[in-house]
């Protein structure tokens, strides 16, 4: 699913009051990482991924690397600081983000 602009300005918009849940370090990312942006995004939706300064890649290639790993979309990528989305197969319909059509 590609986001439309307007989606985008929504999930910035919602992504402002996040804290980073998955760091990303030294070495590339491993299957324990996949596995941890996975989970937050099953549950959460559209999480925000901090890039620290020991790790080999940009935020940019960690962030396209890591929404392949996890068939998620890229948001937005800012300084070290990157947002994804996907939208979850097991949470309720109330519970789930609405986007803008």
């Amino acid at each position: 699913m590609e986001l439309t602009s307007k989606q985008r300005a929504q999930l910035r918009g919602m992504a402002n009051s996040l804290d980073p849940v998955v760091h990303i370090g030294k070495g590339d990312l491993g299957e324990n990482l996949i596995q941890q942006a996975e989970e937050a995004l099953e549950a959460r939706e559209l999480i925000k991924c901090r890039v620290l300064e020991t790790s080999e890649l940009t935020a940019r290639e960690a962030a396209e690397a890591l929404a392949r790993a996890t068939r998620s979309e890229v948001v937005q990528v800012i300084g070290t600081k990157f947002i994804l989305y996907r939208q979850s197969h097991k949470k309720e319909k109330k519970d789930k983000i609405l986007l803008v059509k």
